[in-house]
């Protein structure tokens, strides 16, 4: 309430970056219990025990009956109970999906209500469980998305999970002496400044510290890099049961970002659903070729990275002894510059090439 009353101008940062550390400390308390113990640990309560397999995880997040389970059905052939009522699922169930020669897991998580992140309807369950994945589908009702959408951001915020976003670039090196360093490396406009640094660390008890911001922060988000719990995990919007809507309807839902119209039931737009997967989940496909034989193009090695990964990467994602004998590799597709192309462990590889490893002589 207090927060709400103050006016937001330059002469109220420092009090409200006060208010907004003491929440945080308090929201963490609240949740982890005393001592502030970061969420997903063994002082929290655990998640479901799912065994991760294939090459990425995703998870089903929404409200009960929105027809999570009939899309896990749809999309993995594991038969999830299906039924009019809601919490037909009561626990976690795992499926999974072969698209572009990946194995994708999929998880069919319990609904979760208003007030989950505090414990509500095994809702602390449910998030730590999708604290694990790779990317998560929250998946609405068409006829009443938003309301949803914004209660079901506003717990995975609670429990440290921060949709879309990517970690800070802020470095807190911790000293012995020598007080508070402060250094802004660009000019900050979103209400940082060293006084509101100073509070929010003194709130944390941080007496002797190095900070340096490398890009425009709000206090929260400085909060997050304090706290050091957070997960930055991708988020897709699945709009289920889109026979339900007229087109206009649908004209209005289209301009919302990171959202795929789709209806599980009658199997409409999954192709699309899958592509934006792939795409979000950063996987890239490589093909290995023995020497002397032709590629397999039946099982690739999956590859996850945002730039493209090096050959010694590939390497590890096989065995992590194999790069101890590496020599050289042979490298064919749009990464070479002819083909095949000697290469050595520094060589960034792109989606769909083909690589032949050789190992050191003797």
């Amino acid at each position: 309430a207090e927060m709400a009353r103050t006016q937001k101008n330059k002469a109220t940062n420092y009090h409200l970056g006060t208010l907004k550390a003491k929440l945080a400390k308090l929201r963490s308390e609240l949740i982890n219990g005393p001592g502030g113990k970061s969420a997903g640990t063994k002082n929290a309560e655990r998640g479901f025990d799912v065994t991760k397999s294939g090459d990425t995880r995703i998870g089903l997040v929404g409200f009960p009956s929105v027809g999570k389970s009939t899309l896990l059905t749809t999309l993995t052939g594991t038969r999830s109970e299906a039924a009019a009522y809601e919490f037909t699922t009561l626990t976690c169930i795992p499926g999974t999906m072969k698209y572009k020669g990946a194995r994708i897991q999929v998880l069919d998580l319990p609904g979760i209500i208003e007030g989950a992140a505090e414990g509500k309807g095994r809702g602390r369950q449910v998030i730590s469980t999708a604290r694990t994945c790779n990317l998560i589908l929250i998946v609405l009702d068409s006829a009443k998305p938003l309301t949803h959408k914004k209660i079901i951001e506003q717990e995975l915020f609670s429990f440290g999970i921060r949709i879309n976003q990517v970690p800070p670039n802020v470095k807190i090196i911790k000293k012995e002496s020598g007080g508070i360093g402060y250094q802004e490396m660009v000019p900050q406009t979103k209400g940082m400044n060293s006084e509101v640094c100073r509070m929010v660390l003194k709130e944390f008890k941080i007496s002797c510290a190095e900070i340096i911001l490398r890009e425009d922060i709000t206090v929260d988000q400085f909060i997050d890099v304090i706290e050091g719990n957070r997960a930055y995990i991708p988020v897709l919007y699945v709009f289920n049961k889109i026979d339900a809507l007229t087109i206009e309807e649908l004209d209005i839902l289209d301009q919302m970002p990171n959202y795929v119209p789709i209806s599980s039931q009658h199997q409409w737009n999954l192709e699309e659903l899958m592509e934006e997967i792939w795409d979000r989940c950063n996987m890239m496909r490589i093909y290995t070729k023995p020497r002397g034989q032709i590629p397999d193009y039946d099982e690739p090695v999956i590859l996850h990275s945002e730039r493209n990964p090096t050959v010694e990467e590939f390497c590890n994602r096989i065995h992590r002894t194999l790069i101890d004998q590496f020599s050289h590799a042979w490298v064919w597709g749009k990464s070479a510059k002819h083909q095949p192309q000697r290469c050595g462990k520094e060589h960034r590889l792109m989606d769909e090439d083909v690589v032949q490893i050789v190992k050191k002589a003797g």
